[in-house]
């Protein structure tokens, strides 16, 4: 109470007014006037120290307001009002408490950092009658699993250990568990630190945060090719946390790295797998999977090793392929049959890694179609489908038409991940109409070549 009374009154128009005056008075003694003003801010500043925290700011030139309670609104005004009219670098200490006024969110701000619909009177979330469980809690159990078999496992996070589902690797093995805090770059760093000494460091990011590391993973990562294992989680579009927090870049990042492995499961059972695999490829990894809940296919009991850069053909058909990547895969599947009923024949390619490609497979894929679609919760620039065109370009495959899905050049606003995915053209309707467009495009071309006129032509 006395330290915010002090600060109320010391960042006052009067109290600096005042100060300023002594100031300019002390200054204008002959000889004797900077020495006498050094000495009274020395007394103020250590009287201050007594009462008032903050001082190692006050050291570097802040001038320091605070603590102050956030939750006190005609306190923290006055406060700011005040600092309004002060100059220099000022920093304003204020106190809050997380879920302030609702017991639920007090009790467990964890889970109420970004929640799902809940019962306002209960704090229970509301079911959206899908039993699945999550991305990241499926990454969570299987790499305790996966830690209980190999003791060189450790997991880090950044200040999000329950967001990236690693509170019960951390309960389970404290000792091999790493928050340090809000600070990615260290992360990765120290990761790679931890790689030297024989660990198999797991770094557990949100896509849009890996973003701040990307130096640290080009140097001292891949350069050295150090097994650090990349969990990159809401990668693609995220839904109402909107354009800071969609992860629709690390795609094209990640690529670009030498001696980078980047893959995307196509539901959560895949990404058991693919957790397993990085284990043992001794090599940089980045495994990317969305937010939210997985498909809900059974899981299985044994975990298997993928063949690194192989894809999987889901469906053969003969009139159009689609190439989906991690969470467009089922919406390629849906696609498939809803054209099949209209008779038209989709093959569906799973590709699994973007890195490397299955440049067998999809070299097949086009000597066999000449009309595919490409699709990614991505940008398109540098993406999954670009990665697609440079394969074909080098194999010298030119005969093929090729439509790609994915993010334009653009930020992303909020909205459901339904909607959102709706308006992008990434689900079932827009992979649909991609394909007609695709197959229907010569009979339309035929059509406006007949209504030219012959003397236009």
């Amino acid at each position: 109470a006395l330290s915010s009374y002090l600060n109320r009154v010391m960042t006052g128009h009067t109290v600096t007014k005042i100060k300023g005056e002594i100031k300019n008075i002390l200054k204008s003694i002959p000889a004797i006037g900077e020495t006498m003003f050094r000495f009274t801010r020395q007394v103020e500043e250590s009287l201050k120290a007594l009462i008032v925290p903050g001082i190692l700011f006050e050291e570097l030139g802040f001038t320091y307001v605070g603590p102050l309670e956030g939750h006190r609104l005609d306190h923290l005004i006055k406060n700011l009002e005040n600092v309004r009219d002060l100059s220099g670098p000022i920093l304003v200490h204020v106190i809050t408490k997380k879920g302030k006024g609702y017991r639920f969110a007090e009790e467990d701000p964890q889970r109420f950092h970004g929640t799902a619909p809940f019962d306002i009177a209960t704090g229970c979330p509301l079911s959206n009658g899908c039993q699945a469980p999550t991305y990241t809690q499926v990454f969570g159990e299987t790499l305790v699993k996966l830690a209980e078999e190999d003791r060189r496992i450790v997991a880090i996070t950044a200040a999000m250990c329950e967001g990236t589902g690693l509170t019960k690797f951390a309960a389970r093995f404290p000792e091999r568990f790493f928050d340090v805090g809000i600070a990615e770059q260290h992360a990765v760093t120290f990761a790679a630190g931890l790689a030297v000494e024989s660990f198999l460091p797991i770094v557990a990011i949100y896509s849009t945060f890996l973003q701040r590391a990307y130096d640290q993973i080009v140097h001292d990562v891949c350069l050295q090719q150090l097994p650090v294992i990349f969990a990159v989680d809401r990668a693609g579009l995220v839904g109402e946390d909107g354009p800071t927090h969609h992860g629709l870049l690390d795609l094209t990042y990640l690529r670009s790295i030498p001696n980078m492995t980047v893959m995307a499961p196509k539901d959560e059972n895949e990404l058991r797998h693919m957790l397993k695999t990085a284990i043992h490829m001794e090599k940089p990894v980045a495994i990317r999977y969305p937010r939210g809940k997985g498909v809900g296919v059974p899981l299985d009991e044994e975990l298997k090793i993928l063949e690194i850069g192989k894809g999987e053909v889901l469906t053969l058909g003969h009139d159009a392929a689609v190439l989906a990547i991690g969470s467009m895969v089922y919406p390629a599947l849906e696609a498939e049959k809803f054209l099949a009923a209209e008779g038209i024949s989709l093959t569906v390619v799973n590709a699994r890694f973007v890195k490397p490609l299955d440049e067998t497979l999809l070299t097949e894929i086009a000597l066999r179609h000449k009309k595919i679609v490409t699709v990614e919760e991505n940008v398109l620039n540098g993406g999954f489908g670009s990665a697609v065109l440079e394969l074909l370009t080098r194999k010298g495959i030119s005969n093929v038409s090729v439509r790609c899905l994915g993010v334009n050049d653009q930020f992303v606003e909020h909205g459901t991940q339904e909607e959102l995915r709706h308006s992008l053209g990434l689900d079932r309707d827009g992979i649909v109409n991609a394909v007609k467009d695709l197959l229907f495009a010569d009979i339309r071309k035929f059509h406006d070549d007949q209504r030219i006129p012959r003397q236009a032509r």
